[in-house]
């Protein structure tokens, strides 16, 4: 059972990089090819407040959406322990360049912020969470400095976690609009917070549930080397 259970749980980070690869693939493709001017997510923005630089914020957009695929490689690459066993100095840089991908990410959201769907009240939330998610990724890099190998993990599962906040926030919006008919703009801000709380939650469950015991010697002796 317990060769099974091995066996299972080692076909489960593969699998998770392959389906983030193509989802990747699919957001650059649909954002700089398909539709580099954002027609269709532009079309649902109205009744702004301020006056949109078209051209600058869709090169601000373009950042934003390359960062945040930066961030999702970086990340999940630097969860692999086949990487960290055999190359730790990759693991290291890897780390520092997800670190600025998340900074990137969060710079241009903070200049998009003011151009949400929904207003003040998704704008408001988009700037808390650039400033929660920045300061979680900091608390990884405080805790990894102070050796603490299992604070350092804890905080970068849930830093990662907000790497999917966009999916999260589209996906719910979908569902209530095309599923329960609801306005698109009350699906939108619902689908802002619904994504917020969900980051946190599956943080917390993967930490309970799949990072609950003591990382392996190899995580260990790279102490050392930090």
């Amino acid at each position: 059972m317990a060769k099974q259970a091995t066996s299972k749980k080692n076909y489960i980070y593969p699998l998770v990089l392959t389906v983030l690869i193509l989802y990747m693939a699919y957001v650059t493709l649909m954002n700089l090819f398909v539709d580099p001017q954002a027609t269709v997510f532009l079309s649902r923005k109205i009744d702004l407040k301020r006056p949109m630089n078209l051209p600058i914020w869709l090169d601000v957009m373009h950042i934003h959406v390359g960062a945040a695929c930066l961030a999702m490689l970086t990340g999940i690459l630097n969860f692999s322990q086949t990487l960290l066993r055999s190359a730790r100095k990759f693991h290291r840089v890897n780390g520092y360049l997800y670190v600025i991908a998340v900074f990137v990410v969060v710079l241009t959201s903070g200049y998009m912020a003011p151009y949400t769907t929904g207003g003040k009240i998704n704008s408001v939330a988009f700037n808390l969470v650039s400033m929660v998610w920045f300061a979680m990724t900091i608390a990884a890099i405080v805790q990894i400095k102070r050796k603490n190998i299992i604070k350092h993990r804890k905080w970068m599962v849930r830093s990662y976690l907000f790497c999917f906040t966009n999916l999260f926030i589209h996906l719910i919006s979908f569902i209530l609009y095309e599923g329960a008919g609801l306005k698109y703009e009350l699906s939108y801000t619902m689908g802002v917070y619904g994504a917020i709380l969900l980051n946190f939650i599956l943080a917390e469950l993967v930490i309970r549930f799949v990072y609950r015991k003591t990382p392996n010697v190899a995580v260990q002796a790279n102490r050392k080397e930090l």
